[in-house]
């Protein structure tokens, strides 16, 4: 996991399944491209399914449906 699987800014957005605006607060917050923002929301996601697995609003097979990056 890198350190930017760290950053919280944007955890109620990831538990809530807003991958959008999830996306959007960690590249505002890093001042980062949208390539790098999705890389951090990937890996703070990972972290929250491990150590929060009971607050995301959907489970894992539903999380990504009707995403492509």
């Amino acid at each position: 996991m890198t350190e930017d699987a760290a950053v919280d800014v944007a955890d109620d957005q990831i538990l809530s399944n807003q991958l959008i605006r999830g996306i959007k607060t960690l590249r505002d917050y890093l001042g980062c491209s949208l390539h790098e923002a999705l890389d951090v929301f990937a890996a703070r996601y990972e972290v929250l399914g491990v150590e929060r697995p009971g607050d995301f609003v959907c489970s894992h097979d539903e999380y990504w449906v009707g995403f492509y990056s």
